[in-house]
């Protein structure tokens, strides 16, 4: 149910988070188009960050674009104030981070406070984004840090649609101490939703029998409409880009047609 970097489509697998092409190339697109060419790249170091700043350096050298770094940090890393040193001394257009839990969050924190300090406007001079940044994640940053960045995903808890109303009110009830919900959250909802479906119309739990239902199952989830594609057994859904907000949510700038 996560967004995930893609390269393998197995038979026995149901897709429900979001590929490459839905988040990493509608990102680099409005980067390129909005804020320039010059990238700085900061990840954890493993395979999540290696492959999706492949396919990021690969959407920047395509339209002429420059990688200026890439770094790489042990997962659970804290210190980062030489790379945040390197990253304003480069002047890059904007930072793509792949770091994931608390050293992205630690990562926020710092740049933000560095930037300050230096009577820079960090959101607006050196825009950080993400694809893998979700609303429970600005809680974890803080309200001091977690405003003005920009994050690529399918989902965000603040599209307006009856069924995403309707979602984050019956997530709320659910589960009323685990705060927003997120992109994973909805993924894993899909996920449930089209197995009942699923299971339902083959009228059986079998899951080669389940598996040839799928495609022909649509659901109106509170993304928008999601349906699983015959071929490789992803989901087809709905790209979006948000812009985070001192609120702990997102503001929605960029949404796909379909």
């Amino acid at each position: 149910p996560s967004h995930y970097e893609a390269f393998e489509s197995s038979k026995h697998v149901i897709y429900t988070g979001a590929a490459p092409n839905q988040h990493i190339i509608p990102l680099a697109e409005h980067l390129l188009q909005n804020y320039g060419t010059r990238a700085y790249c900061v990840g954890s170091n493993y395979i999540w960050a290696w492959e999706n700043n492949k396919i990021m350096r690969e959407a920047l050298y395509g339209a002429g674009g420059v990688v200026l770094a890439e770094r790489y940090f042990p997962v659970g890393e804290f210190d980062f104030d030489a790379v945040i040193e390197q990253i304003i001394d480069a002047r890059p257009n904007f930072v793509f981070n792949t770091l994931i839990g608390v050293s992205a969050y630690a990562f926020f924190r710092a740049f933000r406070r560095a930037a300050e300090a230096r009577g820079i406007d960090q959101p607006r001079v050196f825009p950080i984004a993400s694809c893998s940044l979700a609303e429970p994640e600005l809680v974890e940053i803080g309200p001091e840090a977690c405003a003005g960045h920009v994050s690529s995903s399918v989902y965000f808890e603040s599209i307006q649609t009856a069924a995403n109303i309707a979602f984050v009110a019956s997530y709320g009830r659910r589960f009323p101490n685990a705060g927003p919900t997120s992109a994973d959250a909805e993924a894993s909802y899909l996920a449930v939703h089209l197995l009942a479906r699923a299971v339902r119309r083959a009228r059986s739990a079998d899951p080669f029998a389940v598996r040839a239902a799928l495609p022909h199952i649509a659901i109106e989830a509170p993304q928008g409409e999601v349906h699983v594609d015959r071929d490789n057994r992803h989901c087809h859904l709905t790209p979006r880009i948000g812009v985070s907000n001192a609120s702990g949510g997102f503001d929605i700038i960029y949404e796909a047609a379909r």
